[in-house]
């Protein structure tokens, strides 16, 4: 079961990857540790003042559309 939730949650970082790269950014899996997964935003998105609208509207959502059973994505440092 945790391997194809990390799959889906990979699918969906994949999806959103070349809406960040166009903004200078990335992003990278860390951990899937049950129904949180963590990332780290890299290049002009780490620390960027709209990070945080950047991973609740953005990547938060599209992990949740293709992997409904995570409850939360956290941007780690």
């Amino acid at each position: 079961m945790q391997e194809e939730t990390i799959n889906r949650v990979k699918y969906a970082l994949e999806t959103i990857r070349p809406f960040l790269n166009k903004d200078g950014g990335d992003i990278e899996l860390v951990e899937v540790k049950e129904d949180i997964v963590y990332v780290k935003l890299q290049g002009n998105c780490n620390g960027c003042p709209m990070s945080f609208s950047t991973m609740k509207l953005g990547v938060e959502n599209t992990i949740k559309q293709h992997a409904p059973e995570i409850r939360e994505v956290l941007n780690v440092e």
